[in-house]
């Protein structure tokens, strides 16, 4: 079952690129969260994508929220991905997908796995999902626009 607007989101415990394992309860209470979850790294929609994540971060730190990249590629891999970009947020390795199905992040044509964005609140309600495999920076946009919006509220 997929998780939409409303929904509390799962917590979860995986490896960043750093080698620290990050949960979402640690920033219940203190910040929102973006959450995105990514195919691959280092093929051209997922560079374009975090690389506009990259460049609107300080907009999302001023925003009270962090900048979460999801997917199954390894720490390793992340490690790697993020040099090359100067990716300044966390990338966390979700082998086996366990959090995306968690999620219920989709998949495209049934086995490559979606492109979807969660932005969590700071008490850990999912405010609004974005799920595009081909609107990169449709992602970014979304989110900026939903963290605002919180704001004025």
């Amino acid at each position: 079952m997929a998780i939409k607007v409303g929904d509390t989101a799962p917590d979860f415990n995986l490896p960043a690129q750093n080698g620290a394992n990050i949960s979402l309860a640690e920033f219940r209470g203190q910040k929102s969260v973006v959450l995105y979850f990514y195919p691959k790294d280092d093929t051209p929609g997922c560079t374009v994508e975090s690389c506009a994540f990259r460049d609107q971060y300080e907009v999302f730190k001023s925003a009270g929220a962090e900048v979460i990249g999801v997917s199954g590629d390894s720490s390793d891999s992340h490690q790697k991905f993020a040099a090359k970009y100067n990716l300044p947020f966390t990338l966390l390795s979700d082998k086996g997908d366990q959090v995306r199905k968690q999620y219920g992040a989709t998949t495209a044509f049934g086995f490559i796995p979606g492109r979807v964005t969660y932005v969590i609140d700071q008490n850990g309600v999912v405010q609004y999902v974005f799920d595009s495999m081909l609107n990169f920076k449709g992602h970014v946009e979304e989110a900026l626009k939903t963290l605002q919006q919180l704001a004025t509220k």
